[in-house]
């Protein structure tokens, strides 16, 4: 018996009846040779973490554009704090905890530079319309590896494409990533507009918080201890009434004075004008793109290589190639 086989063996006797069993996944486009001391998902887990697109998370925007402080997230931190609240959430609940994390780690692995921002941009300028758990499902199936993807499973592409949007995870290992990512941004977000000044202590919806908690740990641990006793056993994750209605509430309450106020107007124009301006100059020159999304033109199209271009930046590199572009170095003496 293999380490994988013992694994599996495990597995069988320790998940719930609701939970995917590795040897059970509906398996990959292109099969492959089982490996022997890992499962499926562990190996996609792998796959995802030694991918070029994760590496890039670490520079892409959260909330904050160019956060001075060290302690501001990261679409890379933000990753990680979903992933240990999905496993959490997957380990109670006697799910599959290496489905639930490889599905975590890379749900966003196609987000934008400059945050929503950059989706909203691209959003407007691709004629489909840009989504970013779409692209982030495109970035494993197509543009990762030289263009061969990472072939993984079917149960952690569902759990990619699904984590928002309007389609619901067919697993409920997905559905633990898409309940994390709404608990972990909702938290880190808030935390880190108080850190920023962007909120202060006193206007923070009480009515939330006396059911979540004053403390950000507090409302974590209220989110995931509720899932899990309204969730065992039961084909849906679900929350309270209670509960689920105050973190309505609050993320009502983020939107308004976080996500959708006028303190980031300044920055945002720049960042919007940023990615409308790549666009156009890559649309009307294709050949100067690198040669991987150069040649995509020619199968896809130019308006998708762009596109895939454009959201595989991170916010520096975007930065830096607006103003190789269209700044002048320098400026000739009189």
């Amino acid at each position: 018996m293999t380490i994988r086989e013992r694994y599996e063996q495990e597995e069988a006797q320790r998940l719930s009846r609701l939970a995917v069993r590795s040897c059970e996944s509906k398996g990959r486009e292109r099969p492959q040779e089982p490996c022997a001391v890992r499962t499926d998902f562990q190996r996609d887990r792998d796959r995802i973490i030694h991918s070029k697109s994760f590496r890039r998370l670490k520079f892409k925007t959260q909330v904050f554009l160019s956060p001075e402080g060290d302690h501001y997230r990261t679409r890379l931190t933000h990753t990680l704090e979903v992933a240990q609240v999905a496993r959490t959430l997957a380990r109670c609940l006697r799910l599959n905890e290496d489905l639930t994390e490889a599905i975590a780690l890379g749900h966003d692995l196609g987000h934008t530079p400059f945050g929503h921002i950059g989706e909203r941009s691209l959003d407007e300028l691709v004629p489909e319309g840009f989504r970013h758990n779409e692209q982030s499902l495109r970035m494993v199936d197509v543009l990762e590896n030289d263009g061969n993807g990472l072939n993984l499973t079917w149960e952690v592409r569902d759990g990619i494409l699904c984590h928002s949007g309007k389609q619901f995870p067919a697993t409920l290992e997905g559905q633990c990533v898409r309940r994390a990512d709404r608990i972990a941004y909702l938290n880190h977000d808030l935390d880190d507009a108080l850190r920023g000044g962007i909120l202060q202590p006193f206007e923070l919806p009480a009515d939330c918080l006396k059911i979540l908690g004053k403390t950000h740990s507090e409302r974590i641990n209220t989110m995931i201890l509720d899932i899990v006793d309204n969730s065992m056993d039961k084909p849906e994750l679900t929350m309270s009434p209670l509960v689920q209605s105050a973190m309505d509430g609050l993320r009502e309450f983020m939107f308004e004075k976080v996500y959708r106020d006028s303190w980031r107007a300044a920055e945002e124009n720049r960042c919007d004008h940023i990615m409308k301006e790549l666009w156009s100059y890559y649309i009307a020159h294709p050949a100067e793109m690198p040669e991987e999304f150069f040649m995509i033109g020619y199968r896809d199209g130019s308006e998708r290589s762009v596109c895939d271009f454009l959201s595989c930046m991170t916010d520096r590199y975007a930065v830096r190639l607006y103003q190789q572009l269209f700044i002048p170095a320098s400026f000739p003496a009189n």
